[in-house]
């Protein structure tokens, strides 16, 4: 499938190549360096010139490429390019150039590993750091340790070994969702979204069985459902949790959760992604934000910007960032607000309202003028770019989500301790005025 694999850096020096199939010259590296890193036009992660196909990720201060001459699954590319980026993190840190230049004949070990003429293999974390170790190329392995590398490599678990112990057993289930809001001028929302992710870190001893609930009314969509939009918004103004797009971790048994849906899984050790979703119905917004701005003549525009937030008095959100945008032709401003501090920056063309702490059911209020200059008037009319709003805000969940129960099953039947933690982000949150 893959014909090669190519890491470059910002300067187009090739820092990696490996080449896995016949048929593909060295100099193909040049071809991606003149046709995408020099060519500051090139905005598609894919490029393909005649039967070549490069498809790449920028990470950091470095390209990686894989180059293939076949109709590939791009999709299982791009995940297969991400791997490679998680597991530079999960050896070195982070994967930058100087890492790469760092540990170079361990990258290639890595890559020899993972793909077989093309075909992508195990990128498990775990596994791999059995037989490929930063430390150094041990001389002797034991047999009974090389028997457990076979069974996990080549295994239908290998994401797990059989022996692992903790004194204290622990799981700490993290729910983390980036929500979207566009909204328009007269208040109305034109989109609403939750995008998110349940990281599970799991520090369990032996082989567990885990059974993870969620809402007692929850739906998932599939791709072949024939519900029709009104069914899905009845449902959810009733109360129900609606998620799209969910993608599992390969230990969960799918077959269980289409059943009943129950999440089933033997975890692998330590700190993994157990799902992704979306959701798009009955959306919870943790603020609203009214903005009234009044353009007076050509030399003055007034602001008034109230936030408020929805969540209980009991949460406080933290890190909340208002950025007001200002024309380009902004020569002073003038600003006061009822809660936290506000500055204009003339390189973003704009005023940040930070509010280091803000408490649920509380209203701020922001006002300010800005002066312009007379001299560029006559300039195009201002496009009035949206007021964007960043913050974090702890133990709420936007799409409604709730971790119901999670219970760990042993042959040996010890007891384990459960953490659970929400964290709502703003991913674009925007209002338009």
């Amino acid at each position: 499938m893959l014909s090669a694999i190519l890491l470059y850096n910002q300067k187009g020096e090739v820092l990696i190549s490996r080449i896995y199939r016949d048929g593909l010259r060295r100099s193909i590296s040049d071809l991606f360096r003149i046709q995408v890193i020099s060519n500051t036009d090139v905005r598609s992660p894919v490029l393909t010139l005649g039967t070549t196909t490069f498809c790449h990720v920028k990470h950091e201060n470095i390209y990686i490429v894989a180059v293939s001459r076949q109709n590939a699954d791009v999709a299982l590319i791009f995940e297969f390019l991400y791997k490679i980026v998680a597991l530079g993190r999960a050896y070195f840190g982070k994967l930058d150039e100087e890492a790469i230049k760092n540990n170079f004949t361990l990258i290639y070990e890595l890559l020899d590993e993972v793909i077989d003429f093309g075909y992508p293999q195990n990128t498990e974390t775990d596994t791999l750091k059995m037989y490929i170790m930063t430390e150094g190329v041990r001389s002797e392995i034991r047999a009974e340790e090389s028997r457990k590398i076979t069974m996990q490599a080549t295994g239908a678990m290998s994401w797990r070994r059989d022996d692992i112990k903790y004194r204290r057993n622990e799981v700490f289930v993290d729910v983390f969702e980036d929500v979207n809001l566009l909204m328009s001028a007269t208040g109305t929302v034109l989109r609403a979204d939750v995008a998110g992710q349940i990281i599970l870190r799991a520090f369990l001893s032996g082989m567990p069985e885990c059974k993870f609930g969620l809402n007692d009314r929850l739906l998932i969509d599939r791709p072949d459902d024939n519900i029709s939009k009104s069914k899905r918004a009845a449902k959810a103004a009733a109360g129900s949790v609606t998620l799209e797009d969910c993608q599992f971790h390969q230990c969960v048994r799918l077959g269980r959760f289409d059943a009943d849906r129950t999440i089933s899984f033997i975890p692998p050790d330590g700190e993994f992604e157990l799902m992704k979703y979306r959701a798009t119905e009955n959306i919870n917004l943790p603020f609203t934000v009214h903005v009234l701005v009044n353009e007076i003549g050509r030399t003055k525009v007034e602001y008034q910007v109230a936030v408020k937030a929805t969540f209980g008095a009991k949460l406080f959100a933290t890190n909340v960032v208002i950025k007001i945008p200002t024309p380009l032709n902004t020569a002073s401003v003038t600003t006061h607000v009822t809660q936290g501090k506000a500055k204009y920056e003339p390189s973003e063309n704009a005023i940040n309202w930070k509010i280091s702490r803000f408490t649920g059911g509380s209203e701020y209020v922001f006002s300010g003028e800005a002066e312009l200059l007379s001299s560029m008037t006559k300039h195009k009319t201002w496009s009035r770019p949206p007021v964007a709003m960043q913050f974090s805000l702890m133990m709420f969940t936007s799409s409604g989500l709730l971790v119901r129960y999670l219970k760990v099953f042993e042959k040996s039947n010890y007891s384990s301790v459960k953490w659970v933690r929400y964290v709502v982000r703003a991913g674009s949150y925007e209002i338009r005025f």
